[in-house]
């Protein structure tokens, strides 16, 4: 039943009214699952995992809904609401409605449904409204879908999965980032995932130059001044090209949001100029063998010696430390502490290292992690025995402030993240489409064939979902709204798309998806590590769901 646009934006509005009333009885179900004495228990949330994490996903469904509804209504008041942007919004509100009902797949081999929240058939009567119903029976249908393929099928690149929606300085800003990946990027990242070889420094150079490094950090200390959405932006084309390239932009985010963040105003004149021309590389030095995400946990430890810490112990997954400038380093100051409350995070600067001399500098040392995917940077485990970080490199000259200082960049780094699962997402389907196009079997293209066809509308499909969500993570920040919840989940969402993406390109490409010669083989181990690093999945839907659950009145 094909309507104007005009009448799908009021269905859409609706559809999302509704949901608005599903969450707030799934938050009542769950809570009361959960509460002991009028508070949120730990213990019995962690007893709840699939209820809380449940919750999590329709709560992330029913925002991704609602961004995809302003996308929508935005691009229709522009002039710009074309047909494959119809399919999209159309596929992507009939494919989510029903899965709300039906099941949202958490991971390949885990459905959360109504009936684990204890959704009753009255809480689920919004379902039975005319704007859901409609939206479900006419949005992913085969003919949406096949107008969507035929759109991708008849363009070239992105332009063929839709208009992203953003503004003419961002959209020029995208279009550069993308020239750039698509010269100088892309004819080699398998080349270097193959050799397990470090991004050129030259590559890090023309970065650099082009102010990716300083995208986000203020004018006054030689940055562009921008906001996270241009960072989405960005980290979205370098990753498109290689996920390592997008991640080099992500050491710096870090970096500087904690100098930004904590720092004293010595600290962000002395580094804050460094890192946004790339003369400094930073690191992020926190996690350790055996904590996981369990942060509080930590052991290394650092004494005080005079005007001197004196750090010891073991860091492990420790990305690009070799040719790092800078470690920010997260340890224990205060011995009598047992939880998050003694660390404080340091400003420690070392010399680089090549793969002959990786730690040429006194109280270092470290092993590489042979890896997947997600190279070009290298993992390390490092072991610090003594190693010395001047007093004065305190971030904000106080002690016992580094898990505050490190919960800051939390958002920040997890719409970053959320942005290069679009990325990864994206080459996944271009990679995918490029081989059903030319892929000749029975006499017909590849993209011939309906379930073919289907895989790449749905990879489309979703692939906008996450990039909405992210851009709407992304603008909470800026205007300077606690997005944590947001933030998260966009990475929740953005890594289970990735993922799925890259496994069905590699499926269109069939044997030969399984060959290391071709691209996709390297996507696919990229992809993976999305659902793991700035948060396992399982933990953030734990966080998503105990923020959702502490809002409850």
């Amino acid at each position: 039943m094909p309507t104007s646009p005009i009448a799908l934006l009021a269905r859409t509005e609706k559809a999302v009214d509704a949901l608005d009333q599903l969450l707030v009885s799934a938050k009542a179900r769950v809570r009361a699952l959960v509460e002991k004495d009028g508070r949120v228990s730990s213990a019995l949330v962690d007893n709840e995992q699939r209820a809380a994490h449940g919750l999590a996903w329709i709560a992330t469904y029913v925002e991704a809904l609602r961004e995809m509804a302003g996308y929508a209504e935005r691009l229709v008041a522009d002039g710009r609401f074309g047909v494959a942007e119809e399919a999209i919004v159309r596929i992507a509100f009939g494919e989510y409605l029903a899965q709300l009902i039906g099941g949202i797949p958490m991971s390949q081999g885990e459905i959360v449904r109504p009936a684990d929240l204890g959704l009753s058939r009255d809480e689920l009567a919004p379902f039975d409204s005319e704007a859901i119903q409609t939206l479900i029976a006419h949005g992913n249908t085969p003919a949406n879908r096949a107008t969507l393929v035929a759109a991708m099928a008849a363009g070239e690149g992105q332009a063929t999965v839709g208009d992203p929606g953003l503004d003419e300085t961002l959209e020029q800003f995208r279009l550069e980032m993308r020239r750039f990946a698509d010269d100088v990027i892309v004819p080699n990242a398998h080349k270097w995932h193959l050799a397990n070889a470090y991004i050129p420094l030259d590559v890090v150079s023309q970065l650099a130059d082009l102010g990716v490094f300083g995208l986000t950090i203020p004018e006054q200390f030689g940055g562009l001044g921008l906001g996270k959405e241009s960072m989405c932006v960005v980290t979205e084309e370098l990753s498109r090209g290689y996920i390592g390239v997008g991640s080099l932009g992500t050491r710096s985010e870090i970096a500087a949001e904690l100098i930004l963040g904590g720092g004293t105003d010595a600290q962000k004149s002395e580094w804050l100029p460094q890192i946004a021309s790339g003369k400094v590389l930073p690191t992020a030095v926190f996690t350790e063998p055996n904590t996981g995400s369990d942060l509080g946990a930590l052991r290394t430890r650092a004494v005080r010696d005079g005007e001197t810490y004196r750090i010891t112990g073991n860091k492990t997954w420790i990305t690009h430390p070799v040719r790092a400038d800078l470690m920010t380093i997260l340890a224990r100051t205060d011995p009598a502490s047992t939880d998050y409350r003694g660390l404080s995070m340091f400003l420690a600067s070392k010399p680089r290292g090549n793969d002959s001399e990786p730690f040429p500098v006194a109280g270092l040392s470290g092993g590489e992690i042979e890896v997947l995917g997600y190279r070009g940077m290298k993992e390390f485990e490092l072991a610090f025995d003594g190693f010395e970080v001047p007093a004065a490199n305190l971030l904000g000259g106080v002690e016992n402030q580094g898990f505050k200082q490190l919960m800051q960049t939390f958002e920040s780094a997890r719409i970053q993240t959320a942005a290069r699962a679009v990325g990864v997402a994206q080459n996944a389907l271009e990679l995918g489409l490029r081989y059903a196009r030319e892929r000749i079997q029975f006499g017909r293209p590849l993209i011939a064939f309906p379930r073919v066809a289907d895989k790449l509308a749905m990879m489309a499909v979703e692939i906008m979902v996450a990039r909405q969500l992210s851009y709407f993570a992304a603008r909470q920040k800026d205007q300077g709204r606690r997005s944590d919840l947001e933030a998260g989940m966009a990475k929740l969402l953005g890594a289970r798309v990735a993922w799925a993406a890259a496994d069905n390109a590699l499926q269109i490409h069939g044997g030969n998806g399984f060959a290391l010669e071709f691209e996709i083989s390297r996507v696919l181990c990229d992809a993976r590590i999305l659902n793991i690093f700035e948060g396992a999945g399982e933990i953030q839907a734990q966080v998503i769901a105990r923020r959702l659950l502490d809002n409850t009145n």
